[in-house]
């Protein structure tokens, strides 16, 4: 947002990011440096992203969060860089995964019309280069925890997209203490489904100690795929298992997505857990010594569900509305990243994949050119900014939206929108008749993006919310055919 945008999320977000910026030199020279294990040089950095799934852009107290606090994740904020323009490749999770492992718009691949993936047969094509195919190349060690949803065994995994070790849940979604989703178990060491009691969110950070653990003991730099599936329904909190046994008996397919369930308090505790356990992997680096050779990552997939706060946008998961589409996204890289800085460039979720192979010191395969852009630059020097032009589709209630600049293009079936989103965040007035010709040229921007997408698949999945779910979607009604994720 611009500096004349006066909101709750922008005052919260200065108090987090040291008091004014002469500090900021200070504090970096200021943090202490970690041990770094003797006779180890690293000239390429490890790298561990964190995805959290369906988290708002306020769901952290570092972006506004008020009726609980993340102080771990506030800390990488504080720590690093903070995008207050961050978005999701789409307002759903297998899309945004397919834009982000391929760094390219998701709608070039079939996997990437899928809203999300359901039981079709298809995913991420085990030729197409991915981040840690390509990072696997540069000659890092490369682990997935947590989520995977690109696609099902024997045809797609991700031990063929380029990870070297898998464990997590390959699915969209599953119970905390079941792990089970529509009655099937879902939990996989690599290729190998194992059982183990516990809510999923501890047993997902535990995976990732051990992994960081062992690779610190040797000279490989790493890559590690945090996936948590928190805060994504079903609602439940560390002390929930009553909920989940209930959930089981009900034996209908949707059960998890209980919309008799769940409550803000419920919500807090799913995020502040997976906040400590954010926190014991970030002590883990300091302890092990390689806090300074590791760039860490902390991202959503989309906006947010339910119980989430997307202050301040409207929409929310399923929609191409800003709250459905923006994300918190924090980068913290000691050796690179000034401490406590606060952008305004506009990113997304794709533009990781250059941005990190950069960092290691390689470039996405010029067979499949990426269609974001390298972040670095701006990382190094945050006044320069690039201009963005980014596009969107959703198939549920045939969504369209680009933002050019500031302006953004909006299509909900038949109606459309032209809104100056750094303005008017909220998306209120609607400036088509008032701006015709800008209206033309940014609309005339998503239809030549559109014509070089994948046309859409009329028997692909697609989801959203009515009022037969949600009072706030009062007079919507659900297009036959389309399931209410």
């Amino acid at each position: 947002m611009s500096e004349n945008v006066v909101s709750r999320r922008r005052l919260l977000g200065q108090s987090i990011g040291l008091a004014g910026t002469s500090l900021l030199g200070r504090a970096a020279a200021a943090r202490p440096a970690t041990k770094r294990p003797a006779g180890r040089t690293r000239k390429q950095p490890n790298i561990l992203f964190i995805m959290a799934d369906d988290m708002g852009y306020a769901d952290l107290s570092c972006y506004g969060r008020r009726d609980y606090e993340t102080p771990a994740i506030d800390s990488l904020a504080r720590d690093g860089l903070r995008f207050l323009q961050g978005y999701a490749n789409s307002a759903v999770c297998s899309a945004t995964r397919t834009g982000l492992i391929t760094g390219r718009y998701q709608n070039r691949l079939p996997i990437g019309l899928e809203e999300p993936l359901g039981a079709r047969d298809i995913g991420l094509p085990p030729a197409h280069p991915t981040m840690p195919s390509l990072l696997r190349k540069l000659g890092y060690g490369t682990t997935l925890i947590g989520k995977w949803h690109l696609g099902q065994l024997p045809n797609y995994g991700p031990l063929k997209s380029g990870y070297d070790h898998f464990w997590g849940f390959r699915g969209g979604g599953v119970d905390y203490f079941t792990h089970e989703f529509a009655g099937r178990h879902d939990l996989w060491d690599d290729d190998r489904e194992v059982h183990q009691k516990g809510y999923l969110t501890d047993l997902l950070a535990e995976r990732a100690l051990d992994a960081i653990t062992d690779y610190a003991k040797g000279e490989q730099p790493f890559f590690l795929s945090l996936h948590v599936n928190a805060p994504h329904w079903p609602w439940e909190g560390p002390a929930d298992e009553a909920e989940a046994t209930r959930l089981d008996a009900n034996g209908k397919p949707a059960a998890l997505m209980h919309y008799d369930g769940g409550s803000q308090r419920i919500y807090a505790q799913m995020v502040t857990r997976l906040d400590m356990q954010v926190g014991r992997i970030l002590a883990r680096l300091d302890d092990l010594g390689i806090a300074d050779d590791t760039i860490v990552v902390f991202t959503s997939d989309n906006g947010g569900e339910r119980y989430s706060d997307t202050w301040p946008f409207t929409g929310r998961k399923t929609e191409l509305l800003e709250g459905g589409l923006r994300v918190p996204a924090i980068v913290r890289w000691p050796a690179f990243v000034k401490v406590g800085t606060v952008s305004d460039q506009v990113m997304i979720s794709m533009d990781w994949l250059p941005t990190l192979l950069a960092a290691a010191g390689g470039a996405p395969d010029p067979a499949y050119p990426s269609d974001a852009i390298n972040l670095l630059p701006h990382l190094a020097d945050p006044s320069s900014q690039a201009e963005r032009t980014l596009c969107w589709r959703y198939k549920h209630l045939d969504q369209q939206a680009c933002r050019v600049g500031d302006w953004k293009y909006l299509k909900i079936l038949e109606n459309s929108f032209l809104f100056n989103v750094v303005d008017d965040p909220l998306e209120r007035a609607n400036m088509k008749d008032r701006l015709p010709e800008k209206m033309a040229q940014v609309k005339a921007a998503y239809d030549a993006w559109d014509r070089q997408m994948l046309p859409i698949d009329s028997r692909s999945a697609t989801s959203g919310y009515d009022a037969s779910n949600t009072a706030d979607h009062y007079g919507a009604k659900r297009p036959k055919g389309v399931d209410a994720h």
